[in-house]
């Protein structure tokens, strides 16, 4: 019942990582490079979320302050740097990103400051089914993610726009000739990144304490899980981002808690001897 509990509990932490990992897969499979100012844009998020939390008190208020506010910035950084750096090698642009992730850090840390903030939630009694002690707090971050979810994919397999962004990611070039604008597909595709990761932000925040640090920390699980589910697979990097949290929990007893992120890294690196590609990636020639 002990281990059951742990993965119960890594459960919330593992749709955390899988949402951030969903977000660099994204960008990976379409935009064709690592965002690595994916966590400080969770970060923002969860700030957003902190704001608009303070303010009403309600968690849909929260949630929909860091959906808006963090697509807004990411279509913002997009327009801004990344539409001019279109062409340019994958290595430029991962560095590009990393500089604007470092410039969203002290940004937030020069307006809210480096102490630790908290969100004021109401204490609840815990659900107790069958010896397992739920928090209904993580129910109601478990439901968020999901809606997330769902509506990600719903956009990514139901709607003209998702169709498009999904035949860019298979084969850009005959994608273009096929008549898809690249632009407004890239918009969407940042719209949805920035609107991911600000729900991931706002669930972190809740779960941990916020700071300017807040999404570094995350950005590392979230690489893993992308790699380990198969860069440009959106259902992998959801599937991965849970077994990490899973696996980072039941490690907790084993190597403490200051050590188990480094587990995210051992479930990568077995995966990967196994199967290179990960575990739903495709095999692909070199273009």
């Amino acid at each position: 019942m002990f281990y059951a509990q742990l993965i119960v509990n890594g459960l919330v932490q593992g749709l955390i990582v899988g949402l951030a990992a969903l977000a660099v897969t994204l960008v990976f499979g379409v935009a064709r490079f690592a965002n690595a100012a994916t966590g400080d844009t969770m970060t923002f998020g969860a700030y957003a979320a902190l704001i608009g939390h303070k303010a009403t008190g309600s968690l849909v208020v929260a949630g929909g302050a860091a959906v808006g506010a963090t697509a807004l910035l990411s279509l913002t950084v997009y327009a801004l740097v990344f539409r001019k750096l279109a062409g340019r090698s994958v290595v430029a642009l991962l560095v590009t990103s990393i500089g604007v992730g470092f410039l969203l850090r002290s940004v937030l840390g020069i307006v809210f400051g480096h102490n630790q903030q908290l969100f004021t939630v109401p204490l609840v009694r815990p659900i107790r089914f069958n010896g397992l002690i739920i928090n209904p707090f993580d129910l109601q971050l478990a439901a968020v993610a999901a809606v997330a979810l769902v509506g990600v994919f719903l956009v990514l397999y139901a709607t003209p726009i998702g169709r498009r962004m999904r035949a860019v990611a298979d084969n850009r070039e005959l994608a273009l000739v096929s008549g898809i604008r690249p632009e407004r597909v890239m918009i969407a595709l940042w719209l949805l990144v920035g609107a991911v990761t600000g729900v991931a932000g706002m669930m972190l925040g809740m779960k941990t304490i916020v700071s300017p640090e807040l999404g570094w920390e995350m950005l590392l699980p979230a690489f893993a899980a992308a790699i380990l589910g198969g860069i440009g697979s959106p259902v992998g990097a959801v599937l991965a981002g849970l077994l990490l949290g899973v696996a980072q929990e039941l490690s907790t007893p084993f190597v403490g808690f200051t050590y188990k992120l480094s587990i995210s890294f051992v479930v990568l690196l077995l995966v990967l001897l196994v199967r290179p590609r990960g575990l739903f990636g495709r095999l692909e020639g070199v273009r």
